[in-house]
């Protein structure tokens, strides 16, 4: 009698999207390496600045992508956000920087009358804890990248820097206003969540956790064979220099990334109202504007 015939799985490609700093390439190295088994699940990398990320996610354009956790709050209808690949600051996070030296009362001065503060997008957690500092600041959206330079050439009297900006605000002459993510752990005793990865819920539920393990596999890869995922790193670090690039890859992956644990998951809340689940969350119980 002859033997049933197996019927192999189609592969499946699926577009993952991230931003083209050294955190996100640090997470992803194992994956876009082959570094780990995936199964028929095969992985097309597409690079773009959050906020491009956060629209393109709005309008369901994306099967996976990174996000900023205050965008999630209006995606959660169709996408489920994952457990693993957040970037959490403990203690530290966004920066608002200025031309001026630090004034005695950052707060007060922020929220002045002809006071404008560059923002890396409406969208990004970033811009949430500044209105959260500051609600009557006065802002204007300029790509991330960018920020530092228009606030250097005077076209804004401050800026909110994310990514490598965090740590090269002063090679252009600029001061620390506030650091926002020891601003909020003051006020919340809470690291403060800034971004994760999410999946399209129309992809079901069983391609979804595997999509889920997979990034989980590849973070835990990285930061196992952290000398070759950082030399991989390097390639995104716009200019950085090793040490740099080692101290901002450490800043933002870390066991919070590997998965939010209790910690995240209850910073999330109070700060986005987002719930994360094991491998992928319900809807977030609040939103924000």
């Amino acid at each position: 009698m002859a033997k049933p015939s197996v019927v192999a799985e189609d592969p499946r490609t699926i577009h993952l999207a991230h931003s083209p700093d050294a955190d996100d390439a640090f997470m992803f190295w194992a994956l876009a390496a082959g570094r780990i088994d995936t199964g028929e699940r095969r992985y097309v990398h597409e690079l773009g600045d959050i906020e491009s990320l956060n629209r393109r996610a709005l309008a369901g354009e994306l099967e996976v992508t990174a996000v900023s956790l205050h965008a999630y709050a209006y995606l959660a209808d169709r996408y489920a956000l994952l457990a693993h690949g957040a970037s959490i600051g403990d203690r530290y996070g966004p920066r608002i920087v200025a031309r001026a030296p630090r004034p005695t009362d950052p707060r007060t001065a922020l929220g002045a009358e002809r006071v404008l503060v560059a923002v890396p997008g409406e969208l990004t957690t970033a811009f949430l804890a500044l209105k959260l500092y500051q609600p009557a600041v006065s802002h204007v959206v300029v790509p991330f990248d960018q920020i530092e330079e228009y606030v250097a050439l005077g076209r804004a009297q401050a800026g909110v820097l994310i990514h490598e900006g965090q740590l090269t605000y002063a090679d252009h002459g600029l001061h620390l206003w506030v650091d926002l993510g020891e601003w909020w752990h003051d006020e919340t005793g809470l690291p403060l969540p800034l971004g994760g990865n999410v999946v399209r819920r129309d992809l079901g539920d069983v391609l979804m956790q595997g999509i889920a393990r997979d990034l989980k596999a590849s973070i835990q890869y990285g930061l196992a064979h952290r000398t070759e995922a950082l030399a991989h790193a390097t390639a995104y670090g716009r200019g950085l220099d090793p040490s740099r690039i080692d101290r901002f890859v450490g800043m933002y992956v870390n066991a919070y990334t590997v998965d939010y644990g209790p910690t995240g998951r209850q910073a999330s809340r109070s700060c986005s109202g987002v719930r994360i689940g094991r491998g992928c969350s319900p809807r977030p119980s609040t939103s924000h504007s």
